[in-house]
Parts: structure tokens; sequence; C-alpha cells
């Protein structure tokens, strides 16, 4: 593996010191703007209890909490380098009560069924074994009524999303009628997905 795809393939899993340079680049950028521009569009009560799944650098962790003024957000990642960098990007909220960071996986969340009130995934489910168990999990941590939002960078229609597939190992760029499908397969409802024409960023949201 060259350099440049090992660097890139701690967008999966951050690990080592490329993973420090990969979970500092997360939390700024291009990364920012596109996670503002989807929370501009999802409606996140004052006491919402958050799960923010593949937490990454902790920079979306920040936002929810800034949008559920009396809430709590749990970010959850399998790379303990990502759980270490959030833990400190967050670490007044977590003094405070208001915000816990776990390691963990996406296949077998360590939380009670009915858990949240709302589940986030920014960038991270192009890397997730079994889509629709990844899926069942999240909808079982879900209080009934609750929203899971998926954000990507992508929408599966850019010409550079084979390459990036090709570059990390396991990646997978899902279209929204993919995203659409799998969610509906495993009992979904209220599904809606938006895509800024432009960037080709894709924001989708279901409920339990």
């Amino acid at each position: 593996m060259g350099l440049l795809s090992k660097f890139f393939s701690n967008a999966r899993k951050p690990e080592g010191f490329l993973g420090k340079i990969m979970v500092n680049g997360m939390n700024g950028g291009g990364h920012a703007a596109m996670a503002n521009w989807a929370l501009a569009v999802v409606t996140i009560g004052r006491d919402d209890r958050i799960l923010d799944i593949g937490c990454g650098g902790g920079a979306n962790i920040a936002r929810l909490l800034q949008r559920t003024l009396q809430g709590t957000v749990t970010g959850i990642d399998f790379s303990p380098v990502s759980v270490r960098k959030s833990t400190k990007v967050n670490a007044k909220a977590i003094q405070e009560g208001r915000c816990k960071v776990l390691e963990g996986n996406v296949a077998n969340l360590p939380f009670a069924e009915g858990s949240f009130d709302m589940v986030t995934a920014f960038e991270t489910i192009y890397f997730w074994p079994d889509i629709e168990h990844c899926f069942n999990e999240v909808k079982r941590v879900l209080k009934p009524g609750g929203q899971f939002v998926i954000v990507n960078e992508s929408d599966g229609s850019g010409e550079m999303d084979a390459k990036w597939e090709s570059m990390i190992e396991g990646m997978h760029t899902y279209t929204p009628e993919e995203i659409r499908r799998h969610l509906t397969n495993v009992g979904f409802r209220d599904l809606n997905i938006t895509v800024n024409e432009e960037k080709r960023w894709l924001c989708a949201t279901a409920r339990k």
C-alpha cells in the first residue's frame, strides 16, 4: 500500500500518527461546511439524547451539543485515536455531564433498546459492514419516533467515488436509492433524502 492509500485508509479507522492527522482534518474545512449544511435541515430538540456514531474528531459532537442545549450527546467510535481526540475536543461538556465518548462498534452498540431520541452518522456508513444489520442496531437503540440522520460527502454519483473505493478497503459510497432501500428494508419510516446539487452532499433522515 502506498503512502497516500495508507493515509486515506485512516478515514475508516484512524490509527497512529497518520490517524491523528486524519482526525484533525475531519474537524475542519469542507467537513465543517457540510455538517452545518446538513444540521440546518434537521430538527433537534432542546433536551434530546443524541448518539453520534463514528464520532471521529469530535467536532460534530460539539455542534450537536450547541443545538440540544439541555440534552446530552454520546459519541462512539471504534478507533482509540478518534475517541481520544473527541474526548479532548469536548472535555468541558464531559465534565458537565452532558457528553460521553466511548470506544465501540456500530455492529454491536453497547446501549439498551430505546436509549436515544436521535442517532447521527456523519461520513461513516461507507464503512459499515452488513449495512442492514447496522441499521437495525441504530433502530434498536432509538426511541419510538426517534430520528436517524445520515450525512455523506458524496451521493454516489461523483467521478471520484470509484477511486476512493479502490483506495480505501471496505468502502462503499451509497446512492440515495440504496440508502432508501436499506432503511425501508429494516423498517424505518418517514424517509427524506436531501442532496446538495452543487457539492453532491447527502443528508438522509428517517424515523423509527
